[in-house]
């Protein structure tokens, strides 16, 4: 990837297909492949941030992995905005960034981990089922997207499975770390609404590094600060968890996540974050060794049926 990488479509001269060539609609259907393809994986990544952050708690406590976290990520942001020499964003675009660092870079990873001081994955995991949905609403409210009445009801329902779903697994019971999630829901999705829309003028990794780099500053004060008043003891699993958290879930994921949504919109990108929830418990059985219960594959049948709907229907 370099500077010049754009999520704007360059211009091309209409010409009629000859025997042999591709039809004009297979350059969309192509785009719109690869849309879904990288938001997919910015998903997969966002699944293991909950796993993630329950090993860097091992060593860290909650404020100093945040800013700590912040840190890393905005120096190693920086290096590469310096590094290919990425010229700063144009100042009406500023605003929408700051948006960005406020829900993605900071609320989300901090209120998130506060909640899993005291809530299993599979609670938090509430949390990430509702996100599409309030995701496509603020796109709604801020884009002036109109998706159809089939989107709605398919996402709808694929909320309520993965609610439905995510609650049987905590029990049913509600704690104060539900505070915690519903805040992390509504900041979350108005930065991930204002990076989607940004991803449309400039590329989505400028997006999220100058982000990250807005937050230097604070993180740094934050970070000597945090340390003190929370000594770190560094553990295998705790190093393990920052490095993703860093690297995967602050970096290539939303890198490929936004500019997933720049491709196909960010109402039906939203959606594909129906199946998060589902691989969040999977990693948590894997790395957490959290009980997975027989709803799982009826569960996982459920949203994928809701992806396919909200993929296939028109905006």
């Amino acid at each position: 990837m370099t500077a010049q990488d754009s999520a704007t479509p360059t211009s091309r001269i209409a010409v009629a297909p000859t025997a042999g060539t591709a039809g004009p609609t297979e350059p969309a259907d192509r785009g719109a492949a690869s849309g879904t393809l990288q938001a997919a994986l910015g998903v997969t990544a966002f699944s293991l941030t909950f796993p993630a952050t329950a090993w860097a708690l091992d060593g860290f406590g909650p404020w100093a992995l945040v800013a700590v976290r912040s840190l890393l990520a905005g120096l190693l942001a920086g290096a590469c905005l310096l590094a290919l020499r990425v010229r700063l964003p144009e100042p009406r675009h500023w605003a929408g960034i700051a948006v960005v660092a406020a829900g993605v870079v900071v609320g989300f990873p901090l209120l998130t981990t506060l909640a899993l001081e005291t809530s299993t994955t599979a609670h938090a995991a509430v949390v990430v089922g509702l996100l599409p949905l309030t995701t496509a609403l603020f796109s709604a409210l801020r884009t002036g997207a109109r998706p159809s009445r089939t989107f709605w009801v398919a996402a709808l329902a694929g909320a309520a499975a993965v609610i439905a779903f995510t609650v049987e697994q905590s029990g049913g019971a509600l704690t104060s770390a539900d505070l915690y999630l519903f805040g992390a829901l509504l900041i979350c999705a108005a930065g991930y609404t204002e990076g989607g829309r940004l991803s449309r003028v400039m590329p989505g990794w400028h997006v999220l590094g100058w982000a990250l780099v807005l937050c230097l500053p604070v993180a740094a004060v934050a970070t000597w600060v945090a340390v003190d008043l929370e000594p770190v003891h560094l553990t295998a699993r705790s190093v393990a968890g920052m490095a993703w958290l860093v690297v995967g879930s602050q970096w290539v994921g939303l890198i490929v996540w936004y500019r997933g949504m720049a491709e196909i919109g960010i109402p039906k990108a939203s959606q594909l974050q129906l199946a998060q929830p589902l691989l969040t418990l999977i990693w948590s059985v894997l790395l957490l060794g959290e009980d997975m219960t027989w709803a799982a594959p009826l569960t996982a049948v459920a949203v994928l049926v809701c992806i396919a709907v909200t993929q296939r229907s028109r905006s």
